[in-house]
């Protein structure tokens, strides 16, 4: 229940984000969040600005004797990645996020928890909300469609904002700090096909593949989770290499920035290998669940007999593209060869849809260097182009530039030392932040990104940290205090 959520420490942290998450949120539809934050600007009598594309920009004036101090950039993103079990009933347009408490984390029941980067969004009002935090004038920036495009960041102009550091508050380890990211980029591939009458003597069967973790297309692309589209395809192209199995339809994955957790088709095979198709599958099934039995322990794949399809895809094509499927890179392309451990660039075929005469396949691939990124999408673009797919490269954002000698950072990489006894980790990350999109616009402002601990963002697994939210809040009043004069 939030009213369990509103009691833990600190309050002013958690209740702002249990109002928050009353509010539903989804990318692409933020309207009714738009509202909520200009409506909380305009109670507290501060300046509240709307921009072109929907961002929100609230100033406050330095508390006294922080005037001489430079002006900062609070920022976080407003909208949510909408993820939920299959057997949930829940509807994002329209419920807020149900909470509760589980040990040290926070939790939604069966759906993602908006933690990213509502915790971040939640700060900023707490601060802005506060008569005792001691800040410098702020400009509390937020943005909107983070999760689906970086619209919000993109479409922000220049002038608006006149703070010479920006805090980006959606790093998801608390001793971390950020100092860099991937850009990415959308691969789309689509064609259209022919449909077939399925002929007689065909059964009907549909699979399901779920129970996967899922998770950050970015940030766990590198753990070895499974992808239920690759999945998918391996099963139904050992059906078609061995028993002529023809596919009528597939519906897998979901957001581009998600790994994708389900996938179902509905196929037709002969009659006469019924036996032997389950048999041949029951063994694949059990072959793939003993290859990611560490990581996906919790992995199902259903196989049952249903209606036979009226109609199925044209032969060569359903080749083709299965072949294309199987022949995409999924998971690490490259890993850094600057920065231990750091995915370089990466790719996740995150949708696939086939059905009515129609192919969509859509991934996002995503990389810290230009060249790499477009090496990639390239060589995806090629593999699908193989088989007469059209393929539309879109939604390209930068990366955020490493800048190790700011004085944002020494300021925080002392402050955490000094407060917590050690060292943080100064970290680029393989996941896309804002930051490198916002400095096309403010080349001259610093930038850096720290955030309290969230683990599985993007899943309904998501889960933020109640000991690090504290630990992170402490973290944020020394900065606030401790900003350079300018």
């Amino acid at each position: 229940m939030n009213s369990e959520i509103r009691a833990l420490q600190p309050e002013q942290l958690w209740n702002k984000f249990a109002d928050l998450n009353a509010v539903p949120r989804p990318s692409k539809k933020e309207e009714r969040v738009i509202a909520f934050m200009k409506n909380f600007g305009a109670k507290l009598g501060l300046e509240t600005i709307e921009d072109e594309v929907g961002n929100v920009i609230i100033k406050k004036p330095a508390t006294k004797g922080m005037e001489d101090r430079v002006t900062i950039v609070m920022q976080s993103h407003l909208d949510m990645v909408h993820q939920k079990n299959a057997d949930t009933d829940f509807d994002f347009d329209t419920q807020g996020i149900e909470m509760y408490v589980d040990g040290d984390w926070v939790r939604a029941k069966g759906t993602t928890l908006g933690a990213d980067n509502g915790l971040g969004v939640a700060t900023i009002m707490a601060i802005l909300e506060s008569t005792e935090v001691e800040h410098p004038a702020i400009e509390a920036l937020f943005t909107i469609d983070e999760e689906t495009g970086m619209t919000g960041a993109m479409g922000l102009k220049g002038g608006l904002l006149k703070g010479g550091i920006l805090l980006n508050l959606d790093t998801e380890e608390d001793d971390e700090i950020g100092v860099g990211c991937a850009g990415g980029i959308d691969v789309t591939a689509t064609r259209s096909y022919e449909e077939e009458e399925t002929p007689e003597f065909k059964l009907g069967y549909a699979i399901t593949v779920k129970g996967l973790q899922g998770g950050h297309s970015g940030m766990d692309i590198h753990k070895g989770l499974g992808n239920a589209n690759k999945i998918m395809n391996r099963l139904l192209f050992d059906g078609f290499e061995n028993f002529g199995l023809r596919i009528s339809e597939i519906d897998g994955g979901s957001l581009r920035n998600a790994i994708p957790r389900e996938s179902k088709a509905i196929v037709a095979i002969d009659a006469v290998h019924e036996a032997a198709f389950n048999n041949e599958m029951e063994q694949l099934v059990d072959i793939i669940k003993k290859e990611l039995k560490t990581m996906e322990p919790d992995l199902d794949v259903e196989i049952v007999k249903t209606e036979t399809p009226n109609r199925i895809m044209d032969l060569g094509v359903q080749e083709g593209v299965t072949r294309a499927l199987y022949a995409a890179l999924n998971g690490v392309y490259r890993m850094s060869a600057d920065i231990t451990d750091l995915v370089e660039t990466s790719n996740n075929i995150a949708r696939v849809i086939i059905k009515d005469g129609a192919i969509k396949i859509g991934c996002l691939t995503r990389s810290s260097v230009e060249s790499s990124k477009t090496d990639l999408a390239n060589t995806l673009r090629a593999t699908f182009e193989l088989t007469g797919c059209e393929v539309e490269c879109s939604g390209d954002y930068p990366g955020w530039t490493p800048n190790m000698d700011s004085e944002i950072l020494k300021v925080l990489s002392s402050l955490y030392e000094e407060i917590n006894g050690e060292k943080a980790h100064v970290a680029a990350c393989h996941a896309g932040l804002e930051c490198g999109i916002l400095g096309t616009n403010y080349p001259d402002m610093e930038m850096i990104s720290f955030g309290p601990t969230i683990k599985g963002a993007h899943s309904p697994d998501e889960r933020a940290s109640i000991s690090s939210a504290k630990k992170y809040w402490k973290f944020v009043l020394e900065i606030l205090r401790n900003i350079p004069q300018k």
